[in-house]
């Protein structure tokens, strides 16, 4: 025994936390990672801290409870999937006190015969895969590995599969030495494993294995005389023996009650006519699934007794076949061309692996995943399918192909094929759409690096207009929202000039607005429109031509009447549009002004909401413009309630707005204005220059409004409120006299 390594958790701890869970040999591979998945693959990651080494360097652990089986098995599973098991490592199982093992999959690991037998062939196994084994484990190491006693002149003895040897054997080592697993193995796969070594017992014979059900000897040196062997067992009913050297079926007859399920692809070796072929096939009684897809399309001179002779049946044979087995429930003819009839085309209980429609090629690439070549095959034939014609949208299909990539990452064909079949299953110009518009919504991107953001803005709006998905949907408004942030007032006039543009994104509001959904979109969407109309005069029309003030549109601002965010936007959009003279008659309806009305002094609503229904009020209230052509009491009751609602207001702690110019405040600052209509323009500037003194000094000196704000406290005929807020306005940008 090693020196043992401390570790400050003991392996009982792990599966402490790991029997506190509800476990599971397998989950949904959908799901989120399950607590014994977590722990186990903790315990993979520290073996060596929590192991010990015994003599012959292989690790056991230095401190184990009792494990439940179906642990045990995930135990393994674990360490083949985080390629942690070697010679090394699987000594951990070896014995049977603490970790029982039933269910075993080591397919494709590194394993020598010698940890093989000493680390598996105790436990009392129902399940076994040793497929494609590297470490040069044969088929013989695993049933029955003897020591040779060498002849008295030291050769060693060799013979065929079944052949006869004089020569002394001892030391059973494999599964067969086992009485317990030889009663309980029922099902056993040894797919592409070297029947024999160089001291390997010729006298191979599964004949003792007397519980095994399913058998998979694929890819093998299999003979005829190994087949007469295996159809002995008494209990087989599932034979997988593609690709071996087998040359004549009849053999099979011996498991006629009893096999329900025959593999067999590219039997290139076999050697009868396609009517005994069919004479035994018709008379295994209880087969229910039949795969015999081929390896590669042959012509019948490369392969007369099968590929050729299977396709050379007759259809009325064939149909026949299949009609006399109404419990027959799937059929492999993939790259055989038997499977191109209308009565093998999948639907139904029959489900049969072909190329003919795009059912029988997803049941292909459902079956034939581990299958390297003839997975090739069936997406060779999925893509020329959807070269041909569109299948529509196809996600379980999607899923499969990639489950064959992962399962064969370093096939370069299987890998090229499947990504041509991705191209054509995925709309790609809409993925490349979607990363597009990752990189946009970047903070840096958008800041610091220089390109053609009005460019861009179109373009995203093309985009938005060409497809209806919603995650996209919800990426274009954000960036648009964003880039129009960005431009000048002469690109956002171009911009909003467009009138897909205006009328994609009230679509947008329109669809959230009608259902009442309220989320980011609904909410960048309106942030898109209230920049591009902001001092953009056609985007206003535009905005009014595309329906803004329909029953629906106006119905927007009852939906969310609770949602400050939402209204608040919905009158930065109104108040836009006041400001432009030409459309103010066409905001002058009396239940949408009362409705606004409403707004400027409610309790429930932020001041932010009541500033912009002001905004709205003021330029629509104001004496320059249109007459006001409605009644004149209303018109006086929203110019009273303007000055007192403007008086009352605190102005917020965080920042409601910010402007580009204070151009539109200028005009309703004129002495011959409402002093209700004055309050708001001066409310507002007072606003946004308290949260940038500095900014907006500049932006009123260059406009010529302190010149504004001066005539105002100057002249003796305004009202003493807004003669105070001019003051408080001076006040404030006199304070800050280092804004250079």
């Amino acid at each position: 025994m090693g020196v043992r390594v401390r570790c400050p958790h003991t392996f009982g701890h792990y599966i402490r936390v790991v029997l506190h869970c509800v476990y599971g040999v397998y989950q949904d591979e959908d799901g989120p990672p399950s607590l014994s998945g977590l722990c186990l693959e903790c315990v993979c990651r520290n073996l060596e801290a929590l192991c010990g080494v015994r003599s012959d360097g292989s690790l056991q652990f230095s401190s184990c409870p009792v494990f439940p089986q179906e642990l045990s098995d995930l135990l393994l599973h674990t360490m083949v999937q985080e390629g942690v098991l070697s010679d090394r490592s699987i000594g951990v199982f070896r014995g049977t006190e603490c970790l029982r093992l039933k269910r075993v999959s080591i397919r494709s690991c590194r394993l020598s015969a010698d940890a093989f037998h000493k680390a598996l062939c105790s436990h009392r196994l129902k399940e076994l895969d040793a497929s494609r084994l590297q470490g040069g484990i044969t088929v013989s190491d695993i049933l029955q590995s003897c020591v040779v006693q060498p002849s008295a002149d030291g050769a060693a003895l060799t013979g065929g599969l079944m052949g006869d040897t004089t020569a002394r054997w001892s030391s059973v080592m494999g599964l067969s030495s086992n009485q317990h697993c030889r009663q309980s193995l029922q099902s056993l796969t040894l797919t592409g494993l070297d029947l024999l070594s160089s001291t390997s017992d010729p006298s191979l014979s599964f004949s003792s294995l007397r519980a095994l059900r399913s058998l998979g000897v694929a890819w093998t040196q299999l003979d005829d005389s190994g087949l007469e062997d295996i159809c002995s067992l008494p209990l087989l009913d599932s034979l997988d023996i593609s690709g071996t050297a087998v040359t004549d079926l009849t053999p099979l007859l011996n498991l006629k009650s009893r096999l329900c399920s025959l593999t067999a692809h590219g039997l290139h070796h076999l050697n009868m006519s396609a009517a005994s072929l069919l004479s035994i096939l018709s008379k295994l009684e209880q087969l229910r699934q039949l795969d015999i897809s081929n390896d590669r399309l042959d012509t019948e001179s490369e392969s007369p007794a099968w590929s050729g002779e299977v396709k050379g049946c007759r259809s009325n044979q064939r149909t026949a076949f299949v009609e006399a087995r109404q419990e027959m429930r799937f059929l492999g003819l993939l790259a055989t061309g038997a499977g191109a009839s209308d009565f093998l085309c999948g639907e139904g209980n029959l489900k049969v692996a072909g190329e003919l429609n795009l059912t029988q090629l997803r049941e292909a690439l459902r079956r034939y995943r581990d299958r390297e070549i003839l997975l090739q095959r069936a997406l060779l034939h999925l893509h020329n399918l959807t070269n041909l014609q569109d299948i529509g949208s196809q996600p379980g299909v999607l899923k499969l192909v990639h489950a064959g990539m992962q399962t064969h990452p370093e096939s370069v064909s299987v890998q090229l094929v499947s990504t041509a079949c991705v191209f054509n299953l995925t709309n790609l110009e809409l993925a490349i759409q979607k990363n597009c518009l990752l990189v946009l919504c970047s903070d840096h991107f958008l800041q610091n690096i220089p390109f053609d953001r009005y460019e861009a803005a179109k373009q995203v709006m093309t985009c938005l207009s060409l497809y209806e998905d919603q995650t996209l949907q919800r990426m274009a408004v954000a960036v648009v929202s964003l880039l129009v942030s960005k431009l000048t007032v002469e690109e956002i006039g171009r911009l909003g000039a467009e009138e897909f543009i205006i009328k994609q994104l009230l679509s947008i509001v329109q669809q959230r607005a009608s259902v009442g959904v309220m989320d980011p979109t609904l909410r960048f969407a309106l942030s898109a429109l209230w920049n591009l109309t902001d001092e953009t005069p056609n985007a206003c029309r535009n905005l009014l031509n595309q329906g803004l003030l329909s029953s629906q549109h106006r119905n927007s601002l009852e939906t969310y009447v609770f949602d400050s965010s939402v209204q608040q936007k919905v009158l930065g959009l109104l108040n836009n549009v006041a400001e432009v003279e030409d459309l103010r008659e066409e905001l002058m309806e009396e239940d949408l002004l009362e409705y606004i009305l409403a707004l400027l002094h409610s309790p429930v609503m932020e001041v932010g909401v009541s500033y912009f229904a002001g905004g709205v009020l003021a330029n629509l209230t104001s004496s320059r413009g249109p007459d006001w052509r409605l009644d004149t009491e209303l018109r006086n009751t929203i110019i009273d309630k303007l000055h007192s609602s403007v008086m009352s207001w605190t102005p917020p702690e965080d920042e409601v707005v910010s402007y580009r110019s204070f151009q539109p405040f200028y005009p309703l600052l004129h002495r011959s204005q409402p002093s209700g209509v004055q309050l708001w323009a001066l409310w507002g500037i007072q606003l946004v220059v308290r949260q940038n003194v500095c900014g907006y000094n500049s932006l009123l000196e260059n406009e010529g409004g302190l010149q504004t704000l001066r005539e105002l406290t100057s002249d003796p005929s305004v009202h003493a409120d807004v003669h105070s807020l001019a003051m408080n306005i001076l006040h404030l940008l006199e304070t800050q006299q280092n804004c250079r």
